[in-house]
């Protein structure tokens, strides 16, 4: 008899090192706890549907039961002579229980098995995914409920803008993880279906129950093509893809973090646990870890690119190609919690420097915006307002001074419209408290939004 589960055909053996490039379980042995559930479902049905003797059924789920406890106690050996972690399994549970075990693969095929296993395995995982988004949105919202009356400047194209409440800007972060939280859940009703029963790609003559072996194994849909069922990686794609959108989202908010702690802006000062220094330069204090989630990004993008161009060309059913569809994940699925994990302790515990805040919006322009609003209202059409109020930041250029610094005779030369209450417009306290539009940077309107952002957490 062949050592190989499917050697009968076969009348030569592959050398040890072609074996060792097809086989998978160098890392589909992270699938052990997930295939071993699966398999204790199928034997459940099986028995229940009469197709094996409940002595049978009860040998082989004591042998199961017996793996999950050496799983759990990382006794089990693997070996790449049995190519995955199916094989590897199905090996040692008839080396355990004796030729009955091999009853168990009646009515499956790996290709559904190994489909459940994974669906098995994103359905955890990407349920701890949800819970370290919603850690990671607890800090920004405990930071942000600390800092609303903290005045920063605002930017676009990396140039000062206009002053806002430095809550508001963190709170942009929340709700960017708000949506990636809302499509991995979202994703969830392609994750909780399953494909056991399936069988290679036709389904199986035996008379089984694929809706029970779904309830069995918490499943709450089955597919309704069996097909559909082995050649589907629509929801590892789906992961990957949700996965690399909030990566791109870290890494926006890690590359701010990264400015925000240089000595050049020295917003923010992050704890020593999450900072590096020098071997050479004793001064140093790096944001390794932030730098660290911002190229992180890439690896992800790279796994959902690479699962694509697999998944592009290979027809229907099961190939080979899609052993490539589990490297990528567990890599995706590992660079996401560990990011995760060090952004909520980042976000916690840096210290944000309010003085240099205060300093910067006082030392610049961002409230010009401020000087052409208050002009409109006074009647003037916004555009000639923008142009006084544009001659007005080149007269203080000039003069090496800031807008509350230039004496009202001097605002009068370009408008008479300007009184002595424009200097009161002019802080940046006012410009921010302002702004009370639904969404917008005021005080009131910031407070409202956290508020909001605790009852969805």
């Amino acid at each position: 008899m062949s050592s190989k589960a499917w050697g009968g055909r076969f009348q030569k053996s592959a050398e040890a090192w072609v074996d060792e490039f097809g086989a998978s379980i160098g890392f589909d042995q992270q699938l052990v706890t997930e295939d071993l559930e699966g398999s204790i479902a199928h034997v459940t049905m099986l028995g229940k549907c009469g197709i094996l003797q409940a002595d049978e059924v009860d040998a082989i789920l004591k042998g199961l039961h017996t793996l999950q406890e050496k799983a759990e106690n990382q006794e089990l050996e693997f070996k790449v002579e049995h190519e995955d972690i199916h094989l590897n399994l199905e090996k040692m549970l008839i080396d355990l229980i004796g030729p009955v075990g091999g009853k168990l693969h009646t009515g499956r095929s790996r290709n559904d098995q190994v489909a459940t296993d994974m669906h098995l395995f994103l359905k955890k995982r990407v349920t701890e995914v949800i819970a370290l988004i919603k850690k990671l949105q607890q800090a920004i919202v405990e930071q942000a409920e600390a800092h609303i009356d903290t005045i920063a400047p605002g930017y676009t194209h990396l140039q000062r803008a206009q002053p806002i409440s430095f809550a508001h800007h963190l709170m942009t972060y929340f709700w960017m993880l708000e949506r990636d939280q809302q499509r991995f859940t979202e994703s969830m009703k392609r994750i909780d279906v399953s494909p056991l029963g399936a069988g290679a790609l036709a389904g199986t003559t035996f008379p089984i129950d694929r809706e029970l072996s779904a309830e069995l194994m918490g499943f709450s849909a089955v597919y309704q093509n069996s097909i559909d069922a082995v050649s589907d990686r629509d929801f590892i794609v789906e992961f990957l893809s949700n996965s690399s959108l909030l990566m791109a989202h870290l890494s926006r908010f890690a590359e701010e973090i990264i400015i925000w702690s240089t000595d050049e802006f020295k917003f923010i000062e992050l704890d020593d646990a999450f900072s590096t220094g020098s071997s050479i330069m004793p001064q140093k204090k790096n944001p390794d870890m932030a730098e660290l989630i911002r190229g992180k990004a890439g690896r992800t993008y790279g796994n959902l690119m690479g699962l694509l161009t697999v998944l592009k060309g290979i027809p229907l059913a099961y190939n080979k190609d899609m052993q490539e569809d589990k490297e990528g994940m567990f890599d995706t699925l590992h660079t996401v919690v560990g990011s995760l994990k060090i952004f909520e302790g980042m976000v916690r515990t840096m210290v944000v420097n309010e003085e240099v805040l205060h300093k910067a919006v006082h030392n610049d322009f961002s409230n010009a915006t401020e000087l052409a609003d208050y002009l409109a209202t006074k009647g003037m059409p916004f555009r000639e307002a923008h142009e006084v109020t544009g001659k007005l930041v080149f007269t203080c250029i000039q003069k090496g001074i800031y807008l509350l610094d230039l004496p009202l005779e001097e605002m009068q030369k370009e408008s008479t419209l300007l009184e002595a209450d424009v200097y009161d417009v002019l802080a940046p306290v006012a410009a921010v408290k302002r702004r009370h539009s639904l969404g917008g940077t005021g005080f009131e309107q910031v407070t409202k939004q956290i508020q909001h952002a605790k009852t969805l957490l």
